[in-house]
């Protein structure tokens, strides 16, 4: 039989508590229909009983293991390091790939040879017909979401997103190292949107590939309204907000942000995290200067105006409101 053809895509996997449904990533990687060059797994320091266990994995994956836990953006980041392909392909530990995922991603590329970042249909891991994402959408607001999550209805149609969901997200590996990766101070949560607006900033674009379907889990070491992703979150929405927004956006956008900010923690009451959300606010502000610093930067590789910066926004309420995606036609 003849073997599936190798694509020029380093599969970067980043495990924290995963020992339960690796082997089902590993099964969903070995089914594909074009197979990677590489697949890079980082154990990234979870507890003793939940590793990543060695010899469950095949001779094909690259098992790097730490001993903390470096986050989602540095263990990224080190897993990108000495990685000589022209893609790189991130993959949550709980994201499980149809056989055809990564063929349909690189074909893709040669229809949008121009694009630098893909993101793919993500659905709701055992619920048929639920979306889990269909792109990210930077709302004029200052406030990310992920399209169409929880929301049963029908995938829409390939075009361009403002960035693609770090759970299944196909990046050019120069633009990647341009970029300098993602930003490690984040830790988890909201480093990809980051990332995409930065790229955006310097010119590149997004595609969502409506037929590359991964189904996602989700929240799979956290909890959606844990206090880590609450503050994590939060920390990281105002830290973006304010390092990528460019020009005479920022002062426009600002009182709306801070607005919205207020209100999300007003609303963090009912949840019994209002002091964790001022924890989250006073942890941003104190990083202020640092932040400056890399506002600086961000805006130094700006090759856009913030005039088609605005544009690549969601400006109706409503679709904020509702998760609505924005796919937008490319010609």
């Amino acid at each position: 039989m003849a073997q599936p053809d190798t694509a020029p895509v380093a599969i970067l996997i980043v495990a924290y508590r995963s020992r339960e449904t690796i082997p089902k990533v590993i099964a969903a990687l070995e089914r594909q229909t074009l197979k990677p060059a590489r697949v890079r797994l980082l154990e990234n320091g979870s507890p003793d009983g939940e590793r990543v266990d060695p010899e469950a994995l095949p001779d094909w994956v690259e098992l790097i293991e730490s001993e903390e836990n470096t986050g989602f953006a540095r263990g990224n980041n080190l897993l990108a390091r000495g990685v000589e392909q022209d893609w790189l392909l991130l993959l949550n530990p709980d994201a499980f790939p149809e056989p055809d995922w990564l063929e349909q991603m690189i074909s893709a590329t040669r229809r949008w040879p121009d694009a630098a970042l893909f993101g793919c249909t993500q659905e709701a891991y055992g619920a048929p017909g639920v979306l889990d994402g269909a792109g990210d959408v930077y709302h004029f607001t200052g406030l990310p979401y992920r399209a169409g999550y929880g929301r049963r209805m029908t995938p829409p149609p390939e075009g361009e997103v403002f960035g693609p969901c770090g759970a299944a997200a196909l990046i050019r590996r120069a633009v990647f190292e341009r970029l300098g990766g993602f930003d490690e101070d984040y830790f988890c949560y909201v480093e990809d949107v980051d990332f995409a607006a930065r790229a955006r900033l310097a010119g590149e674009s997004c595609v969502q590939v409506r037929d590359a379907r991964v189904a996602h889990m989700g929240y799979g070491s956290s909890g959606r309204r844990s206090e880590f992703a609450t503050y994590h979150g939060a920390r990281n929405r105002l830290w973006t907000f304010f390092k990528v927004m460019p020009g005479w956006l920022l002062w426009a956008l600002t009182p709306v942000h801070v607005a919205v900010t207020l209100l999300l923690w007003l609303s963090a009451a009912r949840f019994g995290q209002f002091t964790l959300f001022g924890q989250a606010m006073r942890d941003a502000l104190a990083g202020w200067p640092r932040l400056m610093e890399k506002r600086r930067a961000a805006q130094a590789v700006r090759t856009v105006p913030a005039l088609k910066i605005a544009a690549m926004l969601s400006w109706n309420p409503v679709n904020l409101l509702t998760r609505a995606p924005d796919v937008r036609s490319r010609r």
